[in-house]
């Protein structure tokens, strides 16, 4: 794929996938950085862009997975230290979001989508029933479903470290 090529087939998709990059990541340099970034990856790839039946799909794969990861980044960085947090707290917390992470993804796989998709992504329900293609109501469901497997599995968590640090 040439230049003229590329502007006319993937150029015009930067605005979608920028509205895309903002839902994701609520910070729009970030946003802006991921949609760049996607874009530059593209143009690296454009020798072999024909070989995908749908290059808007292919674009938009990968500004999820680049946000997927800005939020990772962000989520691993916990917070920056303050004067009153002490060391502890802050590897007490680092241990409350991998714990968090480690749940949501021992989550069966629908549930674990909506979950992120609604909760971290952002989605609204009919957004979700429109991806995965189930019903707003059978969301809902998986969604209540998920939370509630996530607390009962976080509380019995904590129940019992409590339990061995008495011990």
């Amino acid at each position: 794929m040439e230049l003229k090529q590329f502007k006319i087939t993937v150029v015009p998709l930067r605005d979608k996938l920028l509205n895309y990059a903002r839902r994701m990541t609520d910070d729009p340099s970030d946003a802006e950085d991921a949609v760049q970034e996607v874009m530059l990856k593209l143009w690296n790839l454009r020798q072999k862009l024909d070989e995908y039946r749908s290059i808007e799909a292919v674009a938009m794969t990968m500004t999820h997975h680049l946000c997927m990861d800005m939020w990772r980044a962000k989520l691993d960085r916990v917070q920056a230290p303050t004067p009153s947090a002490t060391p502890e707290r802050l590897l007490e917390e680092k241990d409350e979001f991998r714990l968090m992470r480690e749940i949501i993804d021992s989550l069966p796989t629908l549930q674990r989508t909506i979950i992120r998709m609604k909760d971290i992504e952002e989605y609204e329900t009919e957004e979700i029933a429109e991806i995965t293609g189930c019903n707003a109501e059978a969301i809902r469901s998986n969604l209540s479903r998920a939370r509630k497997k996530v607390r009962e599995v976080y509380l019995q968590t904590i129940q019992e470290r409590k339990r061995r640090n008495k011990a």
